[in-house]
């Protein structure tokens, strides 16, 4: 069976299916790679929930930096949102993304209940 939850037209926030959560990539606002960070990370932590997981149950992160000059930074903020001994497999690149304000966006699957 599928789940999809906070569906639209063009994608839907939580895909489960077979254990694993699939959340749609999250951006943050804010004037600084910091802001972006904590906004992007902690809506991360409310669809891991919704979903019914959790950052310790995070399998896999793609992220995504329109800079890899904020690379330090935002693992500074990653490293301390990421609860210890739980890091997800991952992947960190650069992109053009979606409006030219955005520095961030990660994309989360996670093991759910």
């Amino acid at each position: 069976m599928i789940d999809r939850i906070d569906i639209n037209a063009r994608s839907s926030k939580i895909v489960k299916h077979n254990g694993v959560a699939y959340i749609t990539g999250q951006v943050g606002e804010g004037e600084t790679i910091q802001e972006q960070t904590h906004e992007c990370l902690r809506r991360l932590e409310d669809l891991l929930i919704k979903s019914g997981s959790s950052r310790e149950k995070m399998l896999r992160a793609t992220i995504w930096l329109s800079d890899m000059k904020y690379f330090t930074k935002f693992n500074e903020i990653w490293d301390a949102w990421v609860p210890a001994g739980h890091a997800p497999a991952r992947a960190c690149g650069e992109s053009k993304l979606a409006r030219e304000a955005l520095m961030v966006e990660i994309i989360v699957d996670a093991a759910y209940d």
